[in-house]
């Protein structure tokens, strides 16, 4: 065990040395920018739906079923292709795949503007889905290989800059458009803003990616991992791909589908152990001197183990305290969309701007500023808590959210893309599309998890009390959530540290 502690400290020590020898490619700042443009226009694409549904099912005379399939379509496609698209620009080169990832993104965006009716329109929301699919492992991947050390951490703080900018503006622009131009013509907007961010994405990508796109990213200066065997094959392992596909897709579809259709929670078991198949397969394709889908190995390397499991459960919690006060604060309270839309602009704001501190320091302090995220999510949870309780009891406003939410959003900052750089911090460049895949599905599968869960709490509370009341309820159990994201947090931070700690003289 301590010899294996001190390779993996000569490793990380070879790794900081590499990166001190590595030469920066010149246009990297112009790859990031087209990146993030492609992120914000991505983002846009999810936040501002949530509050246009009302819109959307009164235009269109939808069904409850109808909306539902307006989030859970994109949110299946998205989390089912994630894996195998990292692997396909590992191989093929992540130029030519974020470029169809973007096409496809922004004419499925012209499609759901002009849907005519709910199944068109869904159709289209399911091809956005496979879009931005396309397009997020590429972006974790080309920021793992254009940037090392420090600038790697300013590059992801950027990322979570625009994540928190989009996410502020995605619901407030939603609510902004149904006031200016009206619920029938507004819900239709929401889509189509998507086109010229994803125009301009394309002419700046073709400026400015290097040549040949169909170039495959070749092994470079990463560190080797003690016990672990690379393989650079180029095959797509279509078996592989076939397997977690339909594995993830029995596991997420329970989830954004429960409780329309309960007969879907058999297909659970099913997951499971379509999973178990395709890790068994990746092993013996591996064993046959074969290029597997996932380098299983990946999991020996305990930052990216660690970090993967982080952002799953942190998913599972904090995304849905935006989809519950959505509710809440419309359905509960009387807002309209632009007041709901407002409710989260501080939280975003402050997103965007821990995520820019977190990336400058995230190399340097590491695992605790997720931490300092984590318990920072907890004290906002427990204030809008407070806040709620407040409200119900007569002696303050509901606007107070804007301040105790504003906790949750520098959580965000600091949690999401900081923990992105530290679980890729160990992998390979020319293996961080399919990491990048792993780990992105599995906030997917946190995300329709935690969804699913609390608003299945809040509702099965609702029906027994009142709208305060399961809000509350709602947001403790979330806190629970993020408890537990914590643990494991601090046990990573030891591990490190145990790590990192000088090796006893012989």
């Amino acid at each position: 065990m301590m010899g294996e502690i001190r390779q993996r400290g000569q490793s990380m020590r070879d790794e900081d040395a590499q990166a001190a020898r590595h030469v920066p490619d010149p246009a990297r700042w112009r790859i990031l920018a087209v990146l993030l443009v492609t992120m914000f226009m991505s983002l846009i694409g999810v936040s501002i739906v949530n509050v246009v549904l009302p819109s959307i099912q009164s235009g269109l005379g939808a069904t409850q079923s109808d909306i539902q399939w307006v989030l859970s379509g994109y949110a299946l496609t998205f989390g089912v292709v994630l894996v195998a698209a990292g692997r396909a620009g590992d191989v093929f080169g992540r130029g030519a795949l974020f470029i169809v990832g973007v096409v496809v993104f922004t004419l499925s965006s012209v499609a759901a503007g002009m849907a005519p009716d709910p199944l068109w329109l869904n159709i289209a929301r399911f091809t956005q889905g496979v879009g931005s699919g396309l397009i997020n492992p590429q972006v974790l991947g080309m920021i793992q290989h254009y940037f090392r050390g420090k600038e790697r951490g300013r590059a992801y703080g950027a990322m979570g800059t625009m994540v928190g900018f989009s996410v502020a503006i995605g619901p407030l622009l939603g609510g902004l458009l149904i006031f200016l131009l009206g619920p029938e013509t507004g819900w239709r907007a929401t889509f189509l803003v998507n086109v010229p961010v994803g125009a301009l994405a394309i002419i700046l990508a073709l400026r400015w990616f290097p040549r040949p796109l169909f170039a495959r990213v070749q092994p470079v200066d990463a560190a080797p991992v003690p016990g672990r065997r690379r393989k650079h094959g180029t095959d797509l392992d279509p078996v592989g791909s076939t397997l977690l596909g339909l594995g993830v897709l029995a596991l997420l579809l329970p989830f954004v589908q429960g409780r329309e259709n309960a007969w879907v929670w058999w297909l659970l078991p099913g997951g499971l152990a379509v999973i178990l198949g395709w890790i068994r397969w990746e092993k013996n394709y591996a064993a046959r001197g074969g290029s597997p889908m996932v380098d299983l190995g990946l999991f020996r390397i305990g930052s990216f183990t660690m970090g993967t499991l982080i952002a799953g459960l942190y998913f599972v919690g904090v995304t849905s305290v935006w989809v519950l006060t959505a509710i809440y604060v419309q359905d509960g309270q009387g807002f309209s969309a632009l007041q709901a839309g407002f409710i989260g602009f501080p939280a975003a704001l402050c997103a965007a701007t821990s995520s820019h501190l977190a990336g400058l320091r995230v190399m340097e302090y590491g695992r605790k500023i997720v931490i300092f995220g984590i318990l920072s999510a907890l004290f906002g949870l427990i204030a809008s808590i407070a806040v709620i309780k407040l409200h119900a009891d007569g002696h303050i406003g509901l606007w107070w959210l804007l301040l105790s939410l504003s906790f949750v959003g520098i959580a965000q900052g600091a949690i999401i893309a900081p923990n992105q750089a530290l679980t890729m911090l160990e992998v390979p460049p020319e293996e961080s599309g399919s990491a990048g895949g792993v780990m992105q599905t599995s906030q997917r599968i946190g995300t329709a998890v935690g969804i699913a869960m609390m608003t299945a709490i809040f509702f099965a509370t609702l029906r027994a009390t009142a709208w305060d009341t399961a809000m509350i309820v709602g947001l403790a159990s979330i806190a629970g959530i993020v408890l537990l994201t914590l643990f494991v947090a601090l046990a990573d931070q030891r591990r490190r540290t145990r790590e990192s700690a000088p090796a006893p003289k012989p």
